[in-house]
């Protein structure tokens, strides 16, 4: 993707797109003969008929790999299992509208706090607070194994769809399907290093290099709601989102590892922080 093209899908609303990747999620577990043109008829057809919650109804907590995850749940227990993943500065609450729409399909759906925001929690207080993109993939892997899943279709957007696409890289095996939404590759570090942004995209992404300084750590944990709303209202120019939304959403940033978790995951793309060797590979 060039970066006129990156930026144009930057500007698009964030909902449009998670409507978008719910019928890519249902299609998806459908014979890959079929058209996905239809499919995605019948999704926005039963769109109309599907009640969009305000919230989540519970947030249920269970202890996965290095962390107690908090994650909502809908649909049938029994169902083929969909996993929908957020990204920063967004939360569980970015699928409210999606999760009961794949549940009255007879989807299982969880959707998880992802490390450092709302109810998730280290169960170390030793444990690095690390953002390196396989730690967090393993965080996913870990909930499934926990909720005993097997295998899953997995979807997310940003933070999201990286590690979507580090979960499908290293264990292919869980991943039924997958929906990566808005780019967001794997990252390269030795690419992301050498090869500097064209003054265009950098200005897209100044608050990484914001995060790069000490006054950008301070200032993100100082400002942290403030910053996160001009991050979504930048992002996402074209949605028109009100107070009691981002409220909804900003409570999930009072997590005690958000602002540590934030600084790691930017800086260590970027070749500013170390991660854990253990994640290297």
């Amino acid at each position: 993707m060039n970066t006129s093209t990156m930026l144009q899908a930057i500007d698009h609303d964030r909902r449009h797109f998670l409507g978008a990747a719910a019928a890519a999620v249902i299609a998806a577990n459908f014979s890959l003969a079929r058209s996905a043109v239809p499919q995605s008829s019948n999704v926005a057809s039963t769109a109309k008929n599907v009640a969009a919650p305000a919230s989540f109804a519970s947030i249920k907590q269970i202890d996965a790999g290095l962390l107690n995850v908090g994650y909502a749940e809908a649909g049938p227990a029994d169902g083929p299992a969909v996993v929908l993943l957020h990204g920063w500065p967004y939360d569980i609450h970015s699928f409210v509208e999606v999760a009961p729409l794949l549940a009255s399909h007879g989807y299982r759906v969880i959707v998880p706090y992802l490390r450092g925001y709302g109810t998730t929690r280290f169960l170390s207080s030793a444990t690095m607070r690390n953002g390196q993109q396989s730690a967090v993939a393993l965080d996913i892997i870990a909930l499934m194994d926990a909720l005993n899943i097997q295998r899953a279709v997995v979807a997310g957007f940003d933070w999201g769809a990286r590690t979507v696409a580090v979960m499908a890289t290293l264990w292919p095996e869980r991943c039924k399907a997958i929906v990566s939404v808005g780019g967001y590759l794997i990252s390269n570090r030795a690419v992301a290093t050498l090869a500097p942004f064209s003054p265009r995209a950098a200005l897209a992404f100044w608050y990484q290099y914001y995060f790069a300084t000490d006054l950008g750590r301070t200032g993100y944990a100082k400002y942290l709601r403030d910053f996160n709303k001009l991050i979504w209202q930048t992002a996402s120019p074209k949605w028109h989102f009100d107070g009691v939304t981002y409220d909804r959403s900003a409570a999930s940033f009072n997590n005690p590892d958000h602002v540590d978790m934030v600084m790691h995951n930017y800086r260590w793309r970027i070749g500013l922080a170390d991660g854990e060797s253990k994640y290297d590979d």
